[in-house]
C-alpha cells in the first residue's frame, strides 16, 4: 500500500484541483505545436486523465515530487491519445522528409545552417510556400525531439530518470552527452531562432508571449521555432546514426 490511497476523496479532489494549471500549461504548450484543427479543450481532458492516475499511483517512496511525476502522466496521455489520433495526412509526412533531406543536405553543401530561402530553393518552393508547408507538418515532429527512447517514448531528451536510476553512472553520462551535443547543436543555429527556443523552453513563455517581446508576429514566430526544431532534429540524427 503506497501513500496515496490514504487520501480522503476530498484530499484527492484538492489534489486534482491544485495540480489543474500544471495541465492547463503541458497542453497548451503542446497544442503550440499542433494543427489548429487539434481541440486544446481535448488535450485538457486527456491530460486531467494522466494527472487523476498520477495522483493514484503516485509513490513517494521513490522520492520523487508529485509534480514531476503528474507531469510525465500528464504528457504521457495527451501524446499518446494523439499518436492514436493519428491525424495527419500522407502528404504531410512526405513533406516533413523532404524538409529534413533538404537540411541535411543543403548544411552539407554549405557547411553552416542554411537560410530558410536557401532550404526553399532546395525543395524548389516559394519562401512562402515552405512556411505553408511548416505549419501543416506541426505536431508530426512532436515526440521525435522531445523525447528520447523508451516503452512509453514520452520521457524528456534530457530529462533524468525518476527514483535511484537517475544516478547510475550510464543514466549521468547519457545526460550529459545529451546536453553536450544539444548545446553543441543549438549553438550552430541562427540567433533569432535561439532566442525563439531560449524563451519557450527556459523561460517557458508562451508564442504570443514571445511575439511582443521580439516584435514578430506569432505565426512567425512558431515557423522559427519549428525551423529550429527541424534543424535541431538533423543535426541529432546525424549524431545518433555513427
Amino acid at each position: 500500500m503506497n501513500a496515496v490511497e490514504t487520501l480522503s476523496a476530498q484530499e484527492r479532489e484538492d489534489l486534482i484541483l491544485e495540480h489543474m494549471p500544471q495541465v492547463r500549461l503541458v497542453a497548451r504548450r503542446i497544442h503550440d505545436r499542433l494543427p489548429e484543427n487539434v481541440s486544446l479543450d481535448d488535450l485538457v481532458s486527456t491530460g486531467v486523465l494522466g494527472l487523476i492516475a498520477a495522483i493514484d499511483r503516485f509513490d513517494p517512496s521513490r522520492r520523487v515530487h508529485l509534480r514531476t511525476y503528474a507531469e510525465h502522466k500528464i504528457k504521457g496521455g495527451i501524446l499518446d491519445s494523439l499518436r492514436r489520433l493519428d491525424w495527419a495526412p500522407r502528404q504531410d509526412r512526405k513533406h516533413a522528409k523532404q524538409i529534413d533531406a533538404a537540411i541535411a543536405v543543403t548544411e552539407q553543401r554549405l557547411q553552416r545552417a542554411p537560410t530558410e530561402q536557401e532550404i526553399a530553393t532546395e525543395l524548389n518552393l516559394t519562401v512562402d510556400r515552405y512556411h505553408g508547408w511548416q505549419v501543416k507538418i506541426r505536431g508530426l515532429n512532436l515526440a521525435r525531439l522531445e523525447s528520447g527512447s523508451g516503452d512509453s517514448e514520452t520521457r524528456d531528451l534530457l530529462c533524468c530518470l525518476s527514483g535511484d536510476e537517475k544516478e547510475w553512472p550510464s543514466a549521468l553520462l547519457e545526460r550529459s552527452e545529451l546536453q553536450r551535443a544539444l548545446a553543441a547543436a543549438i549553438s550552430g543555429i541562427p540567433p533569432m531562432e535561439k532566442t525563439v527556443l531560449s524563451l519557450y523552453y527556459r523561460d517557458e513563455l508562451t508564442l504570443r508571449a514571445i511575439s511582443k517581446m521580439v516584435g514578430l508576429h506569432e505565426s512567425r514566430i512558431s515557423q522559427l521555432k519549428l525551423q529550429a526544431i527541424l534543424r535541431l532534429r538533423t543535426c541529432m540524427a546525424k549524431l545518433w546514426s555513427r
